[in-house]
């Protein structure tokens, strides 16, 4: 049986995903925490047109950093999203998905994890409605 959103989520998940639900977006908790205990994905959320970490962000951060070095043969897989809401901007995308995704690894070092076992995937934006879902780096364990 699934736990309640105030129970299964760290604190700036719940507050995302509240927030998500009052704005009729995201609905869904589980993607920010581990999927699998076999391979954990973490999700790091972010305002329009930012590479900011706020403190949200680099607590999933350390989350994942610890993951990571209690699974040192893995593959940490970064891989960095955005939400062009405004017409096609691929260039701009690729340019914030890059930029997020390299700020996200770059936190993942500075925590310890070993910068060679870091691979990025810039995705650029991803179709369908624009919003927080959009605006996010998904680290994952492999």
């Amino acid at each position: 049986m699934p736990q309640p959103l105030a129970a299964s989520c760290p604190p700036c998940v719940r507050r995302t995903a509240l927030f998500g639900l009052l704005l009729g977006g995201v609905a869904a908790c589980a993607p920010a925490v581990p999927v699998t205990p076999d391979a954990p994905a973490y999700v790091v959320f972010f305002t329009p047109l930012s590479a900011n970490l706020d403190d949200g962000a680099k607590g999933v951060i350390t989350d994942a950093s610890q993951a990571a070095q209690a699974r040192p043969g893995r593959r940490v897989v970064v891989a960095g999203y955005a939400d062009h809401r405004i017409g096609s901007m691929p260039d701009t995308d690729q340019t914030l998905t890059k930029l997020r995704a390299q700020v996200v690894a770059d936190g993942l070092v500075a925590k310890g994890v070993d910068r060679g076992r870091i691979v990025l995937q810039p995705k650029g934006a991803i179709g369908g409605d624009p919003g927080v879902e959009s605006r996010r780096v998904m680290i994952e364990l492999n």
